[in-house]
């Protein structure tokens, strides 16, 4: 196994002697006691894995949290405490810490975490799966009502309108549109007016990311039919 660059946050002496029992097996491994340090490591070692006191001097809690995952976005963060609320410990998830753990783990279930976070994965606890399974409700439903909003708009727009704003969505300019589709460059600049007003859109780019996410969708459902088998009678 190769080495796993790990940076460990904490002024707790007890809490730093267990991380350390349950890291004996990695090497290197960086200390850090405030958060100037801590800042100031990350810079300089870039570890892989940060274990994290949620009671780091100067951290400030969730917010210090959410500030330093801004600062440094390559590590992943594990975040330790004498115990969270789940609405609090489920909010740093969707931050991106990769982990959370009560101080009091015992030592070999550090390093199975580490591990785990190392190859991908989330240590989570099992009574925050609600929370997940809500939050892709609710984006499920976000998503669907956009992708609703978005295919009314769409058929308020002309047939060679939907094919200049299809032609944008794929990257083409002006220019090539004009080519494209044998007319001028004034006219797709005319047509490009009406489908903003018509979209409720101010400019190119929002038409474009309109756009690519609808292509995405037509590119996936033809996928979905192609790979759907045969159906006999």
């Amino acid at each position: 196994m190769r080495l796993i660059l790990i940076l460990l946050a904490s002024s707790n002496a007890k809490l730093l002697a267990r991380w350390e029992q349950g890291l004996l097996e990695f090497s290197p491994i960086w200390i850090s006691s405030s958060l100037n340090l801590l800042k100031n490591k990350l810079l300089k070692n870039k570890p892989e894995i940060l274990l994290l006191d949620y009671d780091l001097p100067e951290l400030n809690g969730s917010d210090g949290i959410v500030d330093l995952l801004n600062f440094y976005s390559d590590a992943k963060v594990v975040v330790f405490s004498a115990q969270l609320e789940d609405e609090v410990e489920w909010e740093l998830f969707k931050t991106g810490i990769r982990g959370c753990c009560r101080n009091d783990i015992k030592p070999e279930q550090i390093n199975i975490a580490v591990k785990a976070i190392h190859h991908g994965e989330l240590w989570i606890r099992r009574t925050l799966t609600n929370f997940m399974l809500e939050e892709l409700v609710a984006v499920t439903k976000e998503k669907n009502r956009i992708e609703q909003a978005v295919n009314e708009l769409l058929e308020n727009l002309t047939r060679r309108e939907y094919e200049i704003a299809m032609l944008v969505g794929c990257g083409e300019s002006n220019k090539r549109i004009a080519s494209k589709l044998e007319i001028t460059e004034r006219t797709v600049k005319a047509h490009l007016t009406e489908i903003f007003r018509k979209l409720r859109i101010s400019d190119r780019i929002k038409l474009a990311l309109m756009m690519k996410d609808t292509i995405s969708s037509l590119n996936q459902s033809k996928t979905n039919d192609y790979n759907d088998p045969p159906f006999y009678i």
